[in-house]
C-alpha cells in the first residue's frame, strides 16, 4: 500500500460484482483494495489480519447480513446492495454506514462517492477543525451527482487529457490503460491517472474483462448516448 492511500475492503457474495467494485476502487488515485471477500466469515478474518479505512458491504451475504458486519466495524463503511427495504436502509444508517448505493448503479456513482469520502478524510485530517470544515466534510459524503465530485487529485484540462478521451471515443472496442498509453505515447501510470479522473467525472465508463485465468483487466469506453 502506497503512502497516504486509503485501504478498502470489498464484501459481496457475487465474486464478479466484488471484482467490478474492486476495479473501480483501484482505478481511483489515493485508493487501494486491501481485500475482496464474499462472506461475513471471510470479512471478519480479513479484518482481524489487517487494518482498513473503508468497507464496501453488500447486505445479502451467504452467512448473514452485511448490516451486522457494519455494526462490528472499526473502520468506515458504505453499503452497495440491491436491498431496498426501508427497515434495512434505516438499520444500515443506524449501524454507521456513511452511504447507501442501490444496485445496479453507474460506475461513476461509486467513483463520485469514493471521491467524496477521500475529501471527507482530507478535511478531517487535522486534530482540530473549524465548523466550516465539519460542514464541508459531511457535505462531501453526499455528492449531488457524479460530475459534482472529481476523483482525488483532480486533473486540470490539458491536451493529454483530451487525447486520452479522444482515443477512447474513437475506438470501436473498449481499451485498456496500456493500449491507450501506447496509442498516444504516454506512460501507463499517466494514462491511468487521466482515466480515473474521466471515470469520476462521468465522461468515460470502466468495466472489467474476464479472461480464463488471473485478475480481470480494466477496460474503458465512452458512455452510450441516451435515446430521447
Amino acid at each position: 500500500m502506497g503512502r497516504g492511500e486509503l485501504s478498502v475492503l470489498v464484501v459481496d457474495d457475487d465474486f464478479r460484482v466484488a471484482n467490478m467494485h474492486a476495479g473501480i476502487v483501484s482505478a481511483l488515485p489515493g485508493f487501494t483494495v486491501g481485500a475482496t471477500v464474499s462472506s461475513l466469515a471471510a470479512a471478519r478474518k480479513a479484518l482481524a489480519e489487517q487494518d482498513f479505512d473503508l468497507a464496501l458491504v453488500d447486505v445479502y451475504l451467504p452467512d448473514g447480513s452485511g448490516v451486522e458486519l457494519v455494526r462490528e466495524l472499526r473502520c468506515d463503511a458504505m453499503m452497495l446492495t440491491a436491498a431496498t427495504e426501508s427497515a434495512t436502509i434505516r438499520a444500515a444508517i443506524t449501524a454507521g454506514a456513511f452511504g447507501y448505493l442501490v444496485k445496479p448503479f453507474d460506475h461513476a456513482a461509486l467513483a463520485a462517492r469514493l471521491a467524496g469520502y477521500a475529501r471527507y478524510r482530507r478535511l478531517l485530517e487535522a486534530p482540530e477543525v473549524t465548523a466550516g470544515d465539519v460542514d464541508a466534510a459531511l457535505l462531501a459524503l453526499r455528492p449531488a451527482a457524479p460530475a459534482a465530485a472529481a476523483a482525488p487529485g483532480p486533473v486540470a484540462a490539458s491536451p493529454t487529457k483530451d487525447l486520452v478521451l479522444q482515443a477512447v471515443r474513437e475506438s470501436a472496442t473498449p481499451m485498456s490503460a496500456a493500449q491507450i498509453a501506447s496509442a498516444i505515447g504516454i506512460s501507463r501510470a499517466t494514462a491511468q491517472r487521466y482515466l480515473a479522473n474521466l471515470v469520476g467525472l462521468g465522461d468515460l465508463r470502466m468495466q472489467l474483462r474476464y479472461g480464463s485465468t488471473g485478475r480481470p483487466e480494466q477496460e474503458y469506453s465512452a458512455p452510450r448516448p441516451r435515446r430521447l
